[in-house]
């Protein structure tokens, strides 16, 4: 009867700390189940409003490019007071067609670059980690 007449802050009997271990892995699930929960509730919000803002993104983008078709009309209607108006568009065409031209040789420039698209240094790296490890274990054996 020693155990009736311990008092509550007596030590646990087996029982209650198997309870308290049932209880805890309960409770460590919920709590888990929880989290994701929230985490997916979190990143579902954050996607609206990263889709919303992609959106206004492309709609600046389409009205800049109008912005810049209306550029080009004023700069051929400026240059039609000097030449005449067919003349005037030939040579903003030609301008633009130049421009075009040196960002394309640029951009392949630049992709040619970054070709091929392997990570050189991390690939060379791991075959110096790699050798090292080949060292280590043959001195090992030895």
């Amino acid at each position: 009867m020693a155990n009736a007449a311990e008092p509550r802050g007596g030590p646990p009997t087996e029982a209650t700390m198997a309870e308290l271990v049932k209880q805890l892995s309960e409770q460590t699930s919920r709590l888990a189940r929880q989290e994701v929960e929230l985490a997916k509730a979190e990143l579902t919000e954050k996607g609206k409003r990263a889709g919303i803002g992609i959106g206004m993104f492309g709609g600046a983008g389409a009205v800049g490019f109008y912005a810049l078709g209306v550029v080009i009309a004023a700069a051929v209607l400026a240059l039609a007071t000097a030449v005449t108006a067919w003349l005037s568009a030939l040579i903003i065409a030609i301008i633009l067609a130049a421009i075009g031209g040196v960002m394309a040789l640029m951009g392949k420039s630049k992709v040619k670059q970054a070709t091929p698209p392997v990570p050189e240094q991390t690939t060379e790296s791991v075959k110096e980690d790699v050798q090292w490890a080949k060292t280590r274990a043959q001195a090992g054996r030895h």
